[in-house]
């Protein structure tokens, strides 16, 4: 009995730290419109700067994940913790491109990235056994997704009665309560290897990497991650755009963001109990399929406020629910010792499609007035996504 409270403890703190992480990092988003206005430095200068938060939170997650497998999760959580807390406070007082990089691009990200997926699975995963891992993951991983149905209406109210510059600090101050969360994952050195085989400790972590690239099903995991990053990255981006291009207000877009939110909590507890039961390539395959159908009804459909709500509600069904079986195959293909960096590597590939996504949004919309030629890319790649996750050796669960 003691033991199955341990367990719901630490999985339940990883979950509250996810959700403030992801939740104030899936929603800065809002912030975009308010610092084109107030800042002047223009829709690509911070398209650019969000850019290189999505690169900079997914280089975060193999970096400090190979930190938390050596010096343990919890130090890297408070450290992360405060670099987030200090560039959120900075960034209303940037007033060039270099500084708007440097305060949301750089510090920001990095600190979320370091209270994010890689760290917070890996350190759950060692901490139970193998048949629990999957579910667990998706518990996590909904974690996150109700952090952004509580923050997205939640940043889009400050901003509304505070201003913008405000919101980002209390926002700040917000986040610190992630190093209260972190409390229960203070390492345990019998907890931390009990789950662990006798063959993944005889490996030293540069050997594992090693390995892991040479492997096919690795590669091909990294290949459908970058696209799931491009495509979350470009709607958490611009759907605010795209909101006002379709003459809509701003509340749609904070709305359809809360309900992407939930739509995943929803999505991300089904995809860790279906990991238990099915392949979870399947899982995948299904996933990225089902976007590239989304978003071609989205095309055809009239832009109204309820096409966007029931979009948000169809997409959040998948939005990181791909995590679970993602995180789930990399245990599976190399065991747990090293879950937190090798999944870290996979979610650098997430991050850098994420770079392409809200870049490339910003400079299409720049060109073009509108984010068309984004959407179909969108559903080219989601398609392919969808079939590269076939070749991945995965046996049937028992």
């Amino acid at each position: 009995m003691h033991k199955q409270q341990s367990m719901w403890t630490i999985v339940i703190a990883a979950a509250a730290i996810l959700a403030v992480t992801m939740g104030i990092r899936q929603s800065l988003g809002l912030f975009v419109s308010p610092l084109n206005t107030s800042t002047g430095l223009g829709i690509v200068t911070i398209s650019f700067a969000m850019a290189i938060a999505q690169f900079a939170w997914g280089l975060a997650q193999p970096l400090f994940g190979m930190l938390a497998d050596r010096a343990g999760s919890f130090k890297v959580i408070v450290l992360g913790t405060l670099l987030m807390a200090a560039g959120l406070a900075i960034t209303p007082f940037a007033d060039s491109e270099f500084a708007l990089v440097f305060s949301l691009g750089i510090m920001t990200a990095m600190g979320a990235g370091a209270g994010s997926f890689s760290i917070l699975i890996g350190a759950v995963a060692a901490r139970l056994p193998a048949e629990r891992r999957s579910f667990a993951a998706g518990f996590i991983n909904a974690g996150g997704s109700f952090g952004q149905f509580i923050f997205a209406p939640l940043a889009q109210a400050l901003i509304h009665s505070f201003n913008w510059i405000n919101a980002l600090l209390m926002l700040a101050l917000t986040s610190l309560g992630s190093i209260f969360l972190a409390l229960p994952l203070r390492e345990n050195k019998v907890a931390l290897t009990q789950n662990v085989a006798p063959a993944e400790e005889t490996l030293t972590l540069r050997q594992q990497v090693g390995i892991a690239f040479k492997d096919r099903s690795y590669l091909c995991l990294h290949a459908g991650f970058f696209t799931c990053g491009f495509h979350i990255a470009f709607l958490v981006t611009h759907l605010p755009g795209e909101v006002n291009v379709c003459g809509l207000p701003a509340v749609v877009s904070a709305t359809s963001l809360a309900i992407i939110g939930l739509a995943n909590v929803l999505g991300s507890l089904y995809a860790g109990w279906l990991g238990q039961h099915q392949r979870m390539k399947m899982i995948l395959f299904w996933m990225y399929a089902s976007r590239a159908v989304a978003v071609a009804v989205y095309l055809a459909a009239p832009k109204t406020e309820l096409t966007f709500y029931i979009f948000a509600a169809v997409l959040g069904f998948t939005w990181l629910s791909t995590v679970p079986p993602t995180a789930g195959l990399v245990g599976k293909l190399f065991g747990a010792r090293y879950l937190a960096t090798l999944f870290g590597f996979t979610l650098l590939s997430h991050q850098i499609g994420g770079f392409f996504g809200a870049w490339l949004g910003g400079l299409v919309f720049y060109a073009n007035g509108d984010y068309q030629w984004m959407w179909l890319g969108d559903i080219v790649l989601a398609t392919l996504a969808a079939l590269v996750n076939l070749p991945i050796r995965e046996a049937k669960p028992e």
